[in-house]
């Protein structure tokens, strides 16, 4: 594990709640690590909140790769975490390491995320098993999701929420370094906490977790329309800069921008020189 992962660790080992937030390139994490997060999760959502793709499943490794990189410039002293995209882990234990080595060696991130149990938990331990550390997800997988109704909670009846307590087990016991929990009861949340035993980031699973993760977008206002449950929004950030846009527009048109003190200045003696040699 490295230095940085370290860090998260001590937090875990002393009850401190994590703070993760996504980010996808170099002002947004700027923005995270001013506000103090004390971890950047490079994610898949990226599809959407910043390609206008229609689902996390429609973004390429290079794309996100891309974006991770961007990102990482904008970080020096805490963990980035790469999100392994739909389609570059499930085949193959050879397809997801040479993946998260990408993540690695390219993007510089200190360890990669990915979706699932079941048949995922072996991709998950030959990850770690070529040195590289991974954050399991498990409850709600957007990458499994085909449609906007598929983007709901799961474990809300016993088979399934069971199966989620099962894959928590088996991804924490392939050596995942902490499990991202989506949109699953608190109180199975609460079982997944006691019974493994690495740190539980939330989002949409309640508050006795090892901490939460919100989407940069959703956290700041950007995000338009129907919001998931789990978000709660602190700033209004599509509003406040479609009234910046609105009111540049309007001084442009009416020319009250650029101002004087928005242009540089010549001498006179050096304008009169210029008029002179070009006949004016």
């Amino acid at each position: 594990m490295s230095q940085m992962l370290d860090k998260l660790a001590d937090l875990y080992a002393r009850g401190e709640p994590i703070v993760m937030l996504t980010a996808y390139d170099f002002p947004s994490a700027r923005i995270a690590v001013a506000g103090g997060v004390d971890v950047i999760l490079v994610g898949d959502s990226a599809a959407m909140t910043v390609l206008g793709y229609s689902s996390t499943r429609e973004i390429s490794i290079d794309e996100l790769i891309m974006l991770t990189k961007a990102a990482r410039r904008g970080v020096t002293d805490i963990p980035v975490i790469g999100d392994l995209p739909f389609g570059s882990y499930e085949e193959s234990d050879e397809l997801a390491v040479r993946s998260a080595r990408r993540f690695v060696d390219e993007a510089g991130c200190d360890a990669v995320k990915l979706e699932g149990g079941g048949a995922m938990v072996p991709r998950a331990r030959a990850i770690i098993a070529a040195g590289i550390p991974v954050y399991g997800h498990v409850g709600l997988l957007p990458q499994s999701v085909r449609t906007r109704e598929g983007y709901r909670a799961r474990g809300r009846d016993p088979e399934q929420a069971l199966a989620i307590i099962a894959d928590s087990d088996d991804l924490a016991a392939a050596g995942c370094s902490a499990l991202i929990v989506e949109a699953v009861p608190a109180a199975v949340t609460e079982i997944i906490t006691q019974r493994v035993k690495i740190p539980v980031i939330g989002i949409g699973a309640g508050v006795d977790t090892g901490g939460q993760v919100l989407v940069y977008h959703d956290l700041l206002g950007f995000t338009r329309g129907r919001l998931a449950r789990f978000v709660k929004q602190y700033a209004s950030a599509h509003d406040d800069l479609t009234f910046a846009v609105r009111t540049w527009a309007s001084d442009v048109r009416e020319r009250r921008y650029p101002a004087v003190e928005h242009t540089y200045p010549i001498t006179p003696e050096a304008l009169a020189e210029v008029r002179q040699r070009v006949g004016n």
